[in-house]
């Protein structure tokens, strides 16, 4: 039996299982789902007077859009990055965080994974079309148009994302400090990707140096970070309203492949035995 028709078979343990972590994370509060953009706001006000006013880190200019909007560029790149930390934190303890539930009664076990990576995507959504309608606010209404890429960037994404967190809950199982490494590494990610500050920074360092060695340039080892390609793909459709580079998609769909075929071979390999390791 294929997933997908697996997916279809188990749809309402599925949407049972998301409405729990969505219920679960904002139970007896007053604002509910809406805490859900609180932490990106609050990132956004930080680190907009730290390096548009401080380091005066600006990018340049949408283009064609001409928006120039410091906090609006940063949001263009900060929320797919909190969607993959977030997907990551939560989803590689599912696992754990359900112990007694996965020694009661058998499920597929993916489904936990799957459940708390759609609570996340839920709430990214929200946040996105929140993105949305303040850049059409700025000025930039063509944005409008350039929607429907947006969601293919965001499958992307989330495929990504579902591969490296079905691998980190297997990982978690066995090793207990995984949760523990992988929170330090999320926390680095956000300064080794161009999330709060512009690639170009990185380029002109780059030009600066030199070739590291032979004809490789800092530019093409920093550029292995698949998510400074993600953020680059984000912000050329919402912000600069213009198709982003091919190389960049091309490669960023290779990476969302990659990721959920080995996530996937990971957590089926070892599905049956979570029971017993728990």
């Amino acid at each position: 039996m294929s997933l997908v028709e697996e997916l279809r078979r188990r749809r309402e343990l599925f949407i049972n299982l998301t409405q729990r972590e969505l219920k679960g994370k904002y139970k007896r509060t007053v604002l509910g789902r809406l805490w859900s953009l609180a932490n990106p706001l609050a990132l956004m006000v930080v680190y907009s007077f730290v390096f548009a006013f401080i380091i005066r880190a600006t990018p340049d200019p949408g283009d064609p859009s001409g928006l120039n909007v410091f906090p609006l560029w940063l949001l263009c790149g900060l929320l797919p990055w909190l969607y993959f930390a977030n997907t990551v934190n939560q989803g590689m303890g599912s696992l754990i965080t359900n112990e007694a539930l996965i020694k009661k009664v058998y499920f597929p076990r993916y489904l936990l994974v799957f459940s708390s990576a759609a609570a996340v995507v839920v709430n990214w959504i929200t946040e996105m079309v929140v993105l949305v309608i303040a850049i059409v606010i700025a000025g930039a209404w063509q944005v409008l148009l350039w929607t429907p890429a947006v969601l293919v960037a965001m499958l992307i994404l989330a495929a990504f994302t579902l591969g490296i967190t079905l691998m980190l809950a297997i990982a978690n199982v066995y090793f207990r400090d995984t949760q523990y490494l992988v929170t330090i590494l999320l926390q680095l990610g956000l300064y080794l990707a161009p999330i709060i500050y512009p690639i170009s920074m990185v380029a002109q360092q780059s030009d600066r140096i030199g070739p590291l060695f032979g004809d490789v340039t800092l530019l093409q080892i920093y550029q292995l970070n698949p998510f400074a390609r993600f953020a680059e793909i984000f912000r050329s459709l919402l912000y600069d309203n213009a198709w982003p580079r091919v190389d960049d998609v091309v490669s960023c769909a290779v990476w969302a492949i990659v990721s959920l075929t080995i996530g996937w071979l990971v957590f089926s390999r070892h599905e049956k035995k979570l029971a017993e390791l728990l």
